[in-house]
């Protein structure tokens, strides 16, 4: 009975090791992405990027590219959030926030969200002006 009990409170005690390696190894380690030849490189310098999931909280955005940055919140007019989507409407917009990254911040953003598998990156108008990239789900025929 002790070992059993013992059993369980180990089984607690590494849980969360348990989940954080599963989400290293599937959304951050470079063993489990690999960048399609098909995709430009990535220009030097400063890139905005609209989020609007789960790049919006800090410790998401830490484990991610290492930083919480400095995130101004900001609207897309013309879209509306669709499931892990945007989809163009006339009347709607979406809140996010605007982060600016470095080209190897944004490497490691393309690796999470999987670019050229599960989104391309668009670039898009924001409200305040700005153009920014943003992520947009791949179609199942792409």
């Amino acid at each position: 009975m002790m070992t059993l009990r013992r059993l369980g409170l180990l089984s607690l005690c590494l849980a969360p090791f348990a989940i954080a390696a599963w989400f290293w190894l599937t959304w951050l380690s470079p063993w489990t992405y690999e960048r399609p030849d098909s995709l430009p490189a990535i220009a030097h310098g400063e890139h905005r990027l609209f989020v609007y999931g789960t790049l919006r909280y800090a410790p998401v955005r830490w484990l991610v590219y290492g930083r919480s940055g400095d995130p101004q919140p900001v609207e897309l007019n013309g879209y509306q959030r669709q499931g892990l989507d945007l989809v163009p409407t006339e009347e709607d917009s979406v809140e996010g926030l605007m982060l600016t990254v470095d080209e190897e911040e944004l490497a490691r953003l393309d690796r999470y969200e999987r670019l050229g598998i599960r989104y391309y990156r668009e670039e898009i108008t924001l409200s305040n002006g700005q153009r920014a990239w943003v992520y947009r789900r791949l179609s199942s025929s792409d």
